[in-house]
Protein backbone atom coordinates (compact mmCIF):
# COMPACT_ATOMS: atom_id res chain seq x y z
CA UNK A 1 0.00 0.00 0.00
CA UNK A 2 2.50 2.56 0.95
CA UNK A 3 4.60 1.61 -1.92
CA UNK A 4 1.67 2.19 -3.96
CA UNK A 5 0.79 5.84 -2.52
CA UNK A 6 4.95 6.79 -3.12
CA UNK A 7 4.49 5.55 -7.06
CA UNK A 8 1.20 7.20 -7.17
CA UNK A 9 2.64 10.44 -5.57
CA UNK A 10 5.65 10.49 -7.81
CA UNK A 11 3.44 9.82 -10.78
CA UNK A 12 1.96 13.15 -9.85
CA UNK A 13 4.53 15.02 -9.24
CA UNK A 14 6.60 14.31 -12.17
CA UNK A 15 2.35 14.86 -14.40
CA UNK A 16 2.91 18.40 -12.59
CA UNK A 17 6.33 19.35 -13.26
CA UNK A 18 6.25 18.50 -16.95
CA UNK A 19 2.89 20.63 -17.24
CA UNK A 20 2.92 24.15 -19.49
CA UNK A 21 1.54 25.56 -15.86
CA UNK A 22 4.51 24.80 -13.88
CA UNK A 23 7.27 25.87 -16.85
CA UNK A 24 5.43 29.27 -17.77
CA UNK A 25 8.33 30.84 -15.89
CA UNK A 26 11.52 30.07 -16.59
CA UNK A 27 13.99 29.57 -13.79
CA UNK A 28 17.61 30.44 -13.47
CA UNK A 29 20.40 28.00 -12.78
CA UNK A 30 23.40 29.15 -10.37
CA UNK A 31 25.68 28.66 -13.96
CA UNK A 32 24.04 31.68 -15.75
CA UNK A 33 26.06 34.86 -16.45
CA UNK A 34 23.17 37.31 -15.73
CA UNK A 35 22.10 37.34 -12.11
CA UNK A 36 20.26 40.81 -11.78
CA UNK A 37 18.68 43.59 -14.45
CA UNK A 38 16.91 43.24 -17.83
CA UNK A 39 18.18 39.90 -19.66
CA UNK A 40 17.22 38.07 -16.17
CA UNK A 41 13.40 39.60 -16.27
CA UNK A 42 13.63 39.00 -19.58
CA UNK A 43 14.41 35.19 -19.28
CA UNK A 44 12.11 34.61 -15.92
CA UNK A 45 9.09 36.16 -17.81
CA UNK A 46 9.81 36.02 -21.38
CA UNK A 47 7.33 33.34 -22.61
CA UNK A 48 4.03 35.03 -20.37
CA UNK A 49 5.40 38.46 -22.13
CA UNK A 50 5.11 37.11 -25.36
CA UNK A 51 2.02 35.36 -24.89
CA UNK A 52 0.50 38.62 -23.98
CA UNK A 53 1.80 40.12 -27.15
CA UNK A 54 0.36 37.52 -28.84
CA UNK A 55 -2.94 38.25 -27.73
CA UNK A 56 -2.91 41.64 -28.59
CA UNK A 57 -1.82 41.18 -32.36
CA UNK A 58 -5.00 38.66 -31.87
CA UNK A 59 -6.90 41.49 -30.83
CA UNK A 60 -5.82 43.81 -33.53
CA UNK A 61 -6.30 41.29 -36.06
CA UNK A 62 -9.68 39.93 -35.15
CA UNK A 63 -11.66 43.20 -33.55
CA UNK A 64 -10.03 45.71 -35.59
CA UNK A 65 -9.62 43.59 -38.30
CA UNK A 66 -5.78 45.04 -39.04
CA UNK A 67 -4.05 43.11 -42.13
CA UNK A 68 -6.32 39.77 -40.42
CA UNK A 69 -5.32 37.38 -43.27
CA UNK A 70 -1.79 37.74 -42.44
CA UNK A 71 -1.84 39.29 -38.70
CA UNK A 72 -4.25 36.39 -37.38
CA UNK A 73 -2.10 33.63 -38.58
CA UNK A 74 1.48 35.12 -37.44
CA UNK A 75 0.26 35.98 -33.83
CA UNK A 76 -1.05 32.92 -33.64
CA UNK A 77 2.17 30.95 -34.37
CA UNK A 78 3.79 33.78 -31.96
CA UNK A 79 1.82 32.44 -29.46
CA UNK A 80 2.29 28.59 -29.73
CA UNK A 81 5.87 29.34 -29.95
CA UNK A 82 6.14 30.73 -26.91
CA UNK A 83 3.59 28.14 -25.19
CA UNK A 84 6.26 26.41 -22.51
CA UNK A 85 6.94 22.79 -23.43
CA UNK A 86 5.02 22.99 -27.23
CA UNK A 87 7.89 21.84 -29.20
CA UNK A 88 6.49 23.46 -32.10
CA UNK A 89 9.45 24.62 -33.51
CA UNK A 90 12.28 22.56 -32.18
CA UNK A 91 15.15 21.49 -34.68
CA UNK A 92 15.65 18.47 -36.22
CA UNK A 93 19.05 16.72 -35.28
CA UNK A 94 21.03 14.05 -35.64
CA UNK A 95 24.10 12.27 -34.06
CA UNK A 96 26.26 9.64 -35.43
CA UNK A 97 27.48 7.28 -33.14
CA UNK A 98 30.78 4.72 -33.36
CA UNK A 99 29.73 1.17 -32.38
CA UNK A 100 31.91 -1.78 -32.20
CA UNK A 101 30.91 -5.29 -33.21
CA UNK A 102 32.79 -8.52 -32.39
CA UNK A 103 32.19 -10.93 -35.04
CA UNK A 104 31.35 -14.46 -34.24
CA UNK A 105 34.42 -15.68 -34.76
CA UNK A 106 35.58 -13.76 -31.48
CA UNK A 107 39.17 -12.75 -33.28
CA UNK A 108 38.14 -10.12 -35.50
CA UNK A 109 35.84 -6.71 -34.42
CA UNK A 110 34.35 -3.77 -37.02
CA UNK A 111 33.45 -0.72 -36.72
CA UNK A 112 29.23 0.17 -37.35
CA UNK A 113 28.01 3.85 -37.58
CA UNK A 114 24.59 4.14 -36.31
CA UNK A 115 22.62 7.70 -37.31
CA UNK A 116 20.00 8.60 -34.36
CA UNK A 117 17.98 10.83 -35.52
CA UNK A 118 15.96 13.69 -33.72
CA UNK A 119 12.54 14.53 -34.80
CA UNK A 120 11.70 18.34 -35.37
CA UNK A 121 8.47 20.41 -34.78
CA UNK A 122 5.67 20.68 -37.39
CA UNK A 123 6.15 24.55 -37.93
CA UNK A 124 10.44 23.57 -38.03
CA UNK A 125 9.84 21.48 -41.38
CA UNK A 126 7.10 24.09 -42.77
CA UNK A 127 9.23 27.06 -41.57
CA UNK A 128 12.05 25.78 -44.25
CA UNK A 129 9.71 27.34 -46.67
CA UNK A 130 10.53 30.65 -45.43
CA UNK A 131 14.52 29.97 -44.90
CA UNK A 132 14.66 28.74 -48.32
CA UNK A 133 13.04 31.76 -49.88
CA UNK A 134 9.96 29.80 -51.60
CA UNK A 135 7.16 30.97 -49.51
CA UNK A 136 7.89 34.54 -50.51
CA UNK A 137 7.40 34.01 -54.84
CA UNK A 138 4.32 32.16 -54.54
CA UNK A 139 2.50 34.68 -52.58
CA UNK A 140 3.89 36.87 -55.43
CA UNK A 141 2.43 34.59 -58.22
CA UNK A 142 -1.42 35.10 -56.40
CA UNK A 143 -0.78 38.72 -56.31
CA UNK A 144 0.71 38.60 -59.61
CA UNK A 145 -2.98 37.11 -60.84
CA UNK A 146 -4.90 39.43 -58.73
CA UNK A 147 -3.11 42.42 -60.00
CA UNK A 148 -4.12 44.79 -63.34
CA UNK A 149 -1.16 46.37 -64.50
CA UNK A 150 -3.44 48.55 -67.09
CA UNK A 151 -3.50 51.97 -64.91
CA UNK A 152 0.30 51.65 -65.01
CA UNK A 153 0.76 50.75 -68.51
CA UNK A 154 -1.91 54.10 -69.50
CA UNK A 155 0.01 55.88 -67.56
CA UNK A 156 3.60 54.97 -67.47
CA UNK A 157 4.82 58.14 -65.14
CA UNK A 158 3.24 56.24 -62.37
CA UNK A 159 6.83 53.64 -62.80
CA UNK A 160 8.14 57.22 -60.82
CA UNK A 161 6.19 57.67 -58.44
CA UNK A 162 6.57 54.14 -57.49
CA UNK A 163 10.67 54.26 -57.68
CA UNK A 164 10.33 57.51 -55.35
CA UNK A 165 8.46 55.60 -52.90
CA UNK A 166 11.17 53.35 -52.33
CA UNK A 167 12.92 56.51 -51.14
CA UNK A 168 12.17 55.35 -47.39
CA UNK A 169 14.07 51.72 -47.72
CA UNK A 170 17.15 53.84 -48.13
CA UNK A 171 16.81 56.26 -45.24
CA UNK A 172 15.97 53.60 -42.89
CA UNK A 173 19.47 51.75 -44.34
CA UNK A 174 21.52 54.48 -43.38
CA UNK A 175 19.67 55.24 -39.84
CA UNK A 176 20.26 51.25 -39.33
CA UNK A 177 23.78 51.82 -40.23
CA UNK A 178 24.14 54.46 -37.46
CA UNK A 179 22.43 52.15 -35.12
CA UNK A 180 25.83 49.91 -35.28
CA UNK A 181 23.53 47.20 -37.42
CA UNK A 182 25.38 44.89 -39.67
CA UNK A 183 25.38 45.60 -43.28
CA UNK A 184 23.08 42.64 -43.78
CA UNK A 185 21.00 43.30 -40.91
CA UNK A 186 20.68 46.79 -41.88
CA UNK A 187 19.75 46.10 -45.55
CA UNK A 188 16.36 43.59 -44.04
CA UNK A 189 14.97 46.46 -41.57
CA UNK A 190 15.23 48.59 -44.61
CA UNK A 191 12.98 46.79 -46.71
CA UNK A 192 10.37 47.45 -44.43
CA UNK A 193 10.02 50.69 -46.29
CA UNK A 194 9.02 49.11 -49.44
CA UNK A 195 5.30 48.37 -47.51
CA UNK A 196 5.59 44.76 -48.67
CA UNK A 197 5.15 41.85 -46.63
CA UNK A 198 6.77 39.01 -48.94
CA UNK A 199 9.21 41.25 -49.96
CA UNK A 200 10.05 41.73 -46.60
CA UNK A 201 10.31 38.45 -45.27
CA UNK A 202 11.82 36.77 -48.58
CA UNK A 203 15.25 39.83 -48.00
CA UNK A 204 15.11 39.08 -44.04
CA UNK A 205 15.32 35.27 -44.78
CA UNK A 206 18.17 35.36 -47.15
CA UNK A 207 20.42 37.83 -45.57
CA UNK A 208 19.36 37.89 -41.46
CA UNK A 209 16.76 35.53 -40.88
CA UNK A 210 17.41 35.34 -37.35
CA UNK A 211 14.94 38.76 -37.58
CA UNK A 212 12.49 37.68 -39.43
CA UNK A 213 10.45 37.87 -36.46
CA UNK A 214 10.33 41.31 -35.47
CA UNK A 215 10.26 42.56 -39.01
CA UNK A 216 7.18 40.39 -39.62
CA UNK A 217 5.54 42.16 -37.26
CA UNK A 218 6.30 45.54 -38.23
CA UNK A 219 6.43 45.08 -41.81
CA UNK A 220 2.81 43.47 -41.38
CA UNK A 221 1.55 46.07 -38.43
CA UNK A 222 2.72 49.24 -40.75
CA UNK A 223 0.74 47.69 -44.25
CA UNK A 224 -2.31 47.61 -41.49
CA UNK A 225 -1.57 51.00 -40.62
CA UNK A 226 -1.63 52.66 -43.65
CA UNK A 227 -4.75 54.65 -43.43
CA UNK A 228 -4.11 56.31 -40.06
CA UNK A 229 -0.02 56.63 -40.55
CA UNK A 230 -0.34 58.42 -44.27
CA UNK A 231 -2.58 60.88 -44.39
CA UNK A 232 -1.65 63.37 -41.92
CA UNK A 233 1.67 63.21 -44.05
CA UNK A 234 -0.48 63.77 -47.66
CA UNK A 235 -1.66 66.59 -45.95
CA UNK A 236 1.81 68.02 -44.57
CA UNK A 237 3.02 68.46 -47.66
CA UNK A 238 0.63 69.18 -50.18
CA UNK A 239 -1.94 72.32 -50.72
CA UNK A 240 -5.44 71.59 -50.50
CA UNK A 241 -5.75 73.44 -54.00
CA UNK A 242 -3.28 70.35 -55.30
CA UNK A 243 -5.37 67.92 -53.24
CA UNK A 244 -8.73 69.25 -55.47
CA UNK A 245 -7.07 68.60 -58.89
CA UNK A 246 -9.62 66.12 -61.07
CA UNK A 247 -7.19 63.91 -63.38
CA UNK A 248 -7.95 62.90 -66.58
CA UNK A 249 -9.67 59.65 -67.65
CA UNK A 250 -7.15 56.92 -68.56
CA UNK A 251 -6.98 55.40 -71.83
CA UNK A 252 -8.29 52.39 -72.90
CA UNK A 253 -5.23 49.49 -72.27
CA UNK A 254 -4.98 47.10 -75.34
CA UNK A 255 -5.60 43.08 -74.87
CA UNK A 256 -2.02 42.65 -76.66
CA UNK A 257 -0.09 45.46 -74.43
CA UNK A 258 -1.39 43.22 -71.11
CA UNK A 259 -0.01 40.58 -72.59
CA UNK A 260 3.38 41.44 -73.67
CA UNK A 261 3.78 43.93 -70.43
CA UNK A 262 4.71 41.14 -67.87
CA UNK A 263 7.05 39.17 -70.52
CA UNK A 264 8.84 42.87 -71.31
CA UNK A 265 9.38 43.05 -67.61
CA UNK A 266 10.63 39.96 -66.49
CA UNK A 267 13.29 39.86 -69.64
CA UNK A 268 14.19 43.44 -68.47
CA UNK A 269 14.75 42.85 -64.93
CA UNK A 270 16.42 39.94 -65.35
CA UNK A 271 18.77 41.30 -67.42
CA UNK A 272 19.37 44.15 -65.39
CA UNK A 273 18.96 42.87 -61.75
CA UNK A 274 19.23 38.86 -61.50
CA UNK A 275 18.65 38.76 -57.73
CA UNK A 276 15.51 40.07 -58.26
CA UNK A 277 14.05 37.78 -60.62
CA UNK A 278 12.70 35.05 -58.26
CA UNK A 279 9.89 37.78 -56.92
CA UNK A 280 9.67 39.29 -60.00
CA UNK A 281 9.68 36.48 -62.11
CA UNK A 282 7.07 35.06 -60.08
CA UNK A 283 4.38 38.23 -59.72
CA UNK A 284 4.78 38.85 -63.44
CA UNK A 285 3.99 34.46 -64.41
CA UNK A 286 0.73 35.05 -62.16
CA UNK A 287 0.05 38.40 -64.49
CA UNK A 288 0.06 36.30 -67.45
CA UNK A 289 -2.13 33.78 -65.95
CA UNK A 290 -4.43 36.63 -65.60
CA UNK A 291 -3.97 38.48 -68.97
CA UNK A 292 -3.36 35.49 -71.36
CA UNK A 293 -7.14 34.05 -70.99
CA UNK A 294 -5.70 30.88 -71.93
CA UNK A 295 -5.40 29.21 -68.27
CA UNK A 296 -8.08 30.02 -66.50
CA UNK A 297 -7.87 27.45 -63.74
CA UNK A 298 -4.20 28.14 -63.13
CA UNK A 299 -5.13 31.93 -63.19
CA UNK A 300 -8.13 31.51 -59.99
CA UNK A 301 -5.94 28.66 -58.03
CA UNK A 302 -2.75 31.40 -58.01
CA UNK A 303 -5.38 33.86 -56.69
CA UNK A 304 -7.07 31.76 -54.47
CA UNK A 305 -6.29 28.04 -53.40
CA UNK A 306 -2.24 28.53 -53.75
CA UNK A 307 -2.27 32.11 -52.16
CA UNK A 308 -4.48 31.19 -49.18
CA UNK A 309 -2.29 27.60 -48.16
CA UNK A 310 1.15 29.73 -48.52
CA UNK A 311 -0.34 32.70 -46.46
CA UNK A 312 -1.35 30.37 -43.55
CA UNK A 313 2.16 28.06 -43.83
CA UNK A 314 3.90 31.18 -43.96
CA UNK A 315 2.34 33.51 -41.59
CA UNK A 316 2.45 31.02 -38.83
CA UNK A 317 6.02 30.25 -39.24
CA UNK A 318 7.27 33.22 -39.04
CA UNK A 319 5.18 34.45 -36.27
CA UNK A 320 6.70 30.58 -34.86
CA UNK A 321 10.46 32.82 -35.56
CA UNK A 322 9.37 35.30 -32.46
CA UNK A 323 10.58 33.73 -29.62
CA UNK A 324 10.76 35.58 -26.27
CA UNK A 325 15.13 35.06 -26.52
CA UNK A 326 15.07 36.54 -29.66
CA UNK A 327 12.07 39.23 -29.83
CA UNK A 328 12.41 40.55 -26.77
CA UNK A 329 15.61 42.66 -27.36
CA UNK A 330 16.30 46.46 -27.61
CA UNK A 331 17.16 46.11 -31.51
CA UNK A 332 13.27 44.96 -31.72
CA UNK A 333 12.73 48.23 -30.21
CA UNK A 334 14.79 49.73 -33.11
CA UNK A 335 13.51 48.11 -36.06
CA UNK A 336 10.16 48.55 -34.85
CA UNK A 337 11.06 52.33 -35.15
CA UNK A 338 13.31 52.00 -38.41
CA UNK A 339 10.37 50.04 -39.65
CA UNK A 340 8.36 53.23 -39.44
CA UNK A 341 10.43 55.65 -40.67
CA UNK A 342 11.12 53.82 -43.36
CA UNK A 343 7.33 53.83 -44.29
CA UNK A 344 6.84 57.70 -43.43
CA UNK A 345 9.76 58.81 -45.38
CA UNK A 346 8.69 56.13 -48.54
CA UNK A 347 4.93 57.95 -48.43
CA UNK A 348 6.98 61.27 -48.20
CA UNK A 349 9.13 60.61 -51.14
CA UNK A 350 6.32 59.59 -53.43
CA UNK A 351 4.35 62.85 -52.30
CA UNK A 352 6.88 65.27 -52.97
CA UNK A 353 7.86 63.92 -56.67
CA UNK A 354 3.74 64.26 -57.20
CA UNK A 355 4.30 67.64 -55.88
CA UNK A 356 7.06 68.16 -58.66
CA UNK A 357 5.11 66.29 -61.66
CA UNK A 358 1.97 68.09 -60.36
CA UNK A 359 3.60 71.76 -61.45
CA UNK A 360 5.78 69.99 -64.49
CA UNK A 361 2.14 69.06 -65.55
CA UNK A 362 0.63 72.71 -65.08
CA UNK A 363 -1.56 71.24 -62.38
CA UNK A 364 -2.82 67.79 -64.33
CA UNK A 365 -1.80 65.45 -61.49
CA UNK A 366 -2.70 65.40 -58.11
CA UNK A 367 -0.09 64.93 -55.99
CA UNK A 368 -1.82 62.75 -53.33
CA UNK A 369 -1.66 59.59 -56.33
CA UNK A 370 2.18 59.93 -55.04
CA UNK A 371 1.42 58.30 -51.92
CA UNK A 372 0.19 54.95 -53.15
CA UNK A 373 3.97 54.47 -54.72
CA UNK A 374 4.43 52.48 -51.65
CA UNK A 375 3.69 48.72 -52.27
CA UNK A 376 0.72 47.84 -49.97
CA UNK A 377 -1.99 47.12 -52.72
CA UNK A 378 -4.98 48.62 -53.17
CA UNK A 379 -5.07 50.11 -49.41
CA UNK A 380 -2.38 52.84 -50.36
CA UNK A 381 -4.76 53.57 -53.68
CA UNK A 382 -7.58 53.36 -51.25
CA UNK A 383 -6.67 56.36 -49.25
CA UNK A 384 -5.49 58.32 -51.98
CA UNK A 385 -9.25 58.29 -52.96
CA UNK A 386 -10.03 59.04 -49.55
CA UNK A 387 -8.29 61.88 -48.68
CA UNK A 388 -8.78 63.48 -52.40
CA UNK A 389 -12.63 62.84 -52.38
CA UNK A 390 -12.50 64.40 -48.28
CA UNK A 391 -11.51 67.85 -50.51
CA UNK A 392 -13.01 67.57 -53.73
CA UNK A 393 -16.13 64.73 -53.43
CA UNK A 394 -16.14 64.46 -57.06
CA UNK A 395 -13.19 63.72 -57.12
CA UNK A 396 -11.89 59.82 -58.34
CA UNK A 397 -8.51 59.12 -58.25
CA UNK A 398 -8.36 55.71 -57.24
CA UNK A 399 -7.45 54.30 -61.27
CA UNK A 400 -5.06 56.81 -61.09
CA UNK A 401 -3.49 55.67 -57.71
CA UNK A 402 -3.24 52.72 -58.63
CA UNK A 403 -0.77 52.91 -61.49
CA UNK A 404 1.98 53.89 -58.75
CA UNK A 405 0.55 51.64 -56.37
CA UNK A 406 1.31 48.57 -58.68
CA UNK A 407 4.15 50.32 -59.98
CA UNK A 408 5.26 50.03 -55.85
CA UNK A 409 5.14 46.15 -56.38
CA UNK A 410 7.60 46.41 -58.51
CA UNK A 411 9.93 48.76 -57.14
CA UNK A 412 10.15 47.07 -53.90
CA UNK A 413 11.26 43.78 -55.73
CA UNK A 414 13.83 45.84 -57.92
CA UNK A 415 14.99 47.51 -54.61
CA UNK A 416 14.79 43.76 -52.31
CA UNK A 417 17.02 42.43 -55.74
CA UNK A 418 19.95 45.60 -55.24
CA UNK A 419 20.09 44.82 -51.93
CA UNK A 420 20.23 41.36 -52.45
CA UNK A 421 23.11 41.97 -54.61
CA UNK A 422 24.76 44.43 -52.49
CA UNK A 423 25.20 42.08 -49.32
CA UNK A 424 23.75 38.63 -50.20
Amino acid sequence: MNDFSFNFGEMIRTFVKDTGFANILNTPTEDMIFNYGIERFVFVWGNLIMIVIAFLLLYLAIVKKFEPLLLLPIAFGMLLVNLPLSGVMNEASWMIEEVKVVMPDATTETTNWVVHQKDGGLLYYLYQGVKLGIYPPLIFMGVGAMTDFGPLIANPKSLLLGAAAQFGIFVAFIGALLLNFPQAEAASIAIIGGADGPTALYVTSKLADHLLGPIAVAAYSYMALVPIIQPPIMKAFTSKKNRMIKMEQLRDVSKAEKIIFPIAVTVFISLMLPAAIPLVGMLMLGNLFRESGVVERLNKTAQNELINIVTIFLGLTVGATAKADIFLKPETLYIILLGLAAFAFGTFGGVILGNIMCKLSGGKINPLIGSAGVSAVPMAARVSQKVGQDENPSNFLLMHAMGPNVAGVIGSAVAAGVLLSLFG
